[in-house]
């Protein structure tokens, strides 16, 4: 798609422009099919200029971009900040779009401002903005560039996270589910699982739809049947929050379903309403950051966040951390 026709859309059908390609290929952009040096597989949380994580459906989105573009580095600038930074865009190079919301007073128009106008409604506007990996920057320097791998995957440490989710599980069967009427999680037998990252990936995606129970954080899409636009928005939520949580405590998205069908489900969602995929994008962030609270990890909007997936480059992260943004 051409950059003019590309302007002519919303900021939701922008930003959500490189997860359809993704998934009109059968591509899950937020699952890493490969593994190299950066975090064996498990698909970094993208960073702005100053360390901070994206959230929401900006993660998935820059998730894509890098995807199509085979980026390692999880960082992500603005043209002012690259330069800033003593970098420069190279030319010919075309950025990914991010968005956020402006709020923005309901006054109408013309209208005189009174002392009523502070109880007016605040309309919250989506905006975007263009923003660059540091792959597709010259000049900055290495701590920028994508943090080695940790030299193993611990099952213990995993344990330990999803151990302190007061779920109630259950172990059996051929199939992973959530019952919400007897609000319990059932899983195949340990034995069942490939390995020890499929287990706790199929774990994550689970406790996901446990949280949406009307005592925890009460989602509902309105589901009426099975495979309706209601169940694949709640089964997108737990594919994302998975793979959120994921990209903190360093567990690859790798959980044991049949996607064929959700990609198509979720392809109708983009082009039907680009905004319901936002939606879910955000549901699945609130859910990721109440499983990591229960686990006791950082939240995902501090630079201390995916600590376990960087490993030693803790301090290389902290470093970018101080780095100025606009």
């Amino acid at each position: 798609m051409s950059t003019s026709s590309l302007e002519k859309l919303s900021p939701a059908q922008r930003v959500t422009r490189s997860i359809e390609i993704a998934l009109q290929r059968g591509v899950r952009p937020w699952v890493k099919p490969w593994r190299d040096d950066a975090c064996s597989g498990v698909p970094l949380l993208p960073r702005r200029a100053n360390g901070q994580p994206y959230r929401g459906v900006n993660i998935v989105a820059l998730w894509a971009a890098g995807l199509e573009s085979g980026f390692a580095s999880p960082f992500w600038f603005t043209f002012k900040q690259a330069l800033a930074l003593g970098g420069q865009v190279r030319k010919g190079e075309r950025g990914a779009f991010v968005v956020f919301y402006k709020e923005m007073n309901a006054q109408s128009e013309g209208e005189s401002e009174t002392e009523d106008d502070t109880k007016k409604a605040v309309r919250r506007i989506l905006r975007g903005y263009v923003v660059f990996n540091r792959a597709q920057i010259d000049g900055l320097d290495d701590r920028f560039d994508a943090p080695q791998a940790p030299s193993s995957i611990l099952d213990d440490a995993f344990a330990a996270c999803f151990a302190k989710v007061p779920a109630t599980i259950c172990y059996g069967g051929a199939r992973a589910f959530y019952a919400p009427s007897s609000d319990h999680v059932q899983l195949p037998p340990r034995s069942a699982f490939t390995d020890v990252t499929q287990f706790y990936a199929t774990l994550a995606h689970e406790l996901t739809h446990w949280t949406r129970h009307p005592s925890r954080l009460d989602r509902d899409f309105g589901q009426k049947r099975f495979g309706d636009n209601g169940y694949a928005l709640e089964e997108l939520v737990a594919e994302l929050s998975a793979a959120f949580v994921g990209a903190v405590i360093g567990l690859p998205a790798e959980h044991v379903e049949d996607h064929a069908g959700y990609i198509q489900s979720w392809l109708t969602v983009l082009k039907d309403d680009p905004a319901a995929f936002l939606t879910a994008a955000a549901k699945a962030q609130t859910a990721a950051d109440y499983l990591l609270e229960l686990m006791g990890e950082a939240p995902a909007s501090t630079p201390a966040a995916e600590m376990s997936c960087f490993g030693n480059n803790a301090a290389q992260t902290n470093q970018a951390a101080s780095a100025p943004a606009n």
